[in-house]
């Protein structure tokens, strides 16, 4: 019997039925989680023949469009996450983000990113000054994963930066972080996937996945193609957008906003900022601030999957930088982005299977770069190669 495969009317070639269309497995999503199951998976079975498929002709969720924020939680954020889970939970999470982190500078160098420690603060306002107080017992909670003090008191940050002192009352420093560049660790890893012989095809849209008793034929489109791809194994690793193809999972998409400055002479701080639970952020990259956040100002509207800006948002940020963050300073905004995350009513990534072909590791909640590998990782030793 002879199968052939139909591509926008015409017939795909003897030499593509070789070598393009059938793989050992198939990656859903060219982010920092699908890249490093890739990677993983290959150091670990290196004769496996293995595709990633990227809707966008770049990352499509917030892997190349996030802060480069290399950041385990500020106190804000973990004594919100301690209202919903155990101390257990809490501490196991952060030791994953911290082990994460570790094993990303790992696997590409410190250089290769740009990772850099210039400091990590969170800027407290009038109503918030209470975290104070929940500093020591943070810091003896986590002191079995971070064996030294994760927080300490930092109020001369305040002064020193010359934030809006009306507006900020209090710093804490997280101890532990430090912060990336998002475009070259992403080029690292795409440099790692492909010497290992990984293939990446970019503009694939995959609409359905059909499950066989050996295998899945997954439906690809891109702007003038439609094709059907064959694969042992699928490992779903597209984050916010996992639930167009797994529709029953606990996966909400979250738009964040971002901006950057042109450069500014004489900046008067360097490092990375968080505020109000993590909600804000900013931090110095190339003399230029980068801040973002605000998606607590519409959660309804920003649980979206369109790239694009929400103009209430922008002008929060505008004015936030503005009146908050670089007050009698002279400077221009030299773009505005957003990106797509993955959240849901648990902190913790998803990594199960759905069935004994294809396999999902999604959720990140707005912690990729501290998760990415570890989700990969935690996937790819699910299943049974």
């Amino acid at each position: 019997m002879a199968f052939f495969y139909v591509l926008c009317g015409n017939m795909i070639s003897y030499w593509e039925q070789q070598s393009f269309i059938q793989y050992d497995c198939i990656i859903i999503g060219s982010g920092i989680v699908g890249l490093n199951a890739a990677i993983h998976l290959k150091n670990k079975q290196p004769i496996l023949n293995v595709c990633i498929l990227e809707r966008g002709i770049l990352p499509s969720g917030a892997s190349t469009k996030n802060a480069g924020f290399a950041c385990m939680g500020s106190v804000s954020e973990l004594l919100d996450d301690l209202q919903s889970h155990s101390d257990e939970e809490v501490i196991s999470l952060f030791n994953k983000r911290q082990q994460g982190l570790l094993e990303l500078r790992e696997l590409l160098g410190d250089e290769n990113i740009c990772y850099t420690q210039h400091g990590s603060y969170e800027l407290l306002q009038e109503d918030e000054l209470s975290a104070l107080d929940e500093i020591n017992r943070l810091n003896n909670l986590l002191r079995p994963v971070t064996k030294k003090d994760a927080f300490s008191i930092d109020s001369s940050i305040i002064t020193k930066g010359k934030f809006n002192a009306n507006i900020f009352k209090h710093a804490i420093a997280n101890n532990l972080e430090g912060q990336i560049d998002t475009g070259k660790m992403m080029q690292a890893l795409i440099k790692k996937a492909l010497s290992l012989g990984i293939e990446i095809k970019t503009g694939c849209q995959v609409s359905t996945i059909n499950t066989g008793n050996n295998f899945s034929i997954l439906e690809v489109s891109s702007v003038s193609q439609t094709v059907s791809l064959r694969a042992n194994q699928v490992l779903i690793c597209n984050n916010a957008f996992a639930k167009q193809l797994i529709p029953n999972l606990d996966v909400t998409p979250g738009r964040g906003m971002v901006c950057v400055t042109q450069p500014i002479d004489n900046l008067s701080f360097q490092g990375s900022y968080h505020f109000k639970a993590g909600y804000y952020y900013f931090r110095t990259i190339n003399n230029r601030v980068l801040f973002g956040g605000g998606r607590n100002e519409a959660f309804e509207a920003e649980n979206t999957y369109e790239l694009g800006l929400n103009s209430g948002i922008v002008a929060s940020l505008q004015q936030k930088i503005t009146e908050w963050i670089l007050p009698n300073t002279t400077f221009e905004i030299d773009a505005f982005w957003s990106g797509i995350m993955g959240f849901g009513k648990d902190k913790s990534p998803i990594i199960k299977s759905i069935n004994p072909i294809v396999h999902i590791g999604v959720r990140c909640g707005g912690m990729g770069v501290a998760m990415g590998i570890l989700t990969g990782r935690e996937l790819v030793d699910l299943v049974d190669w």
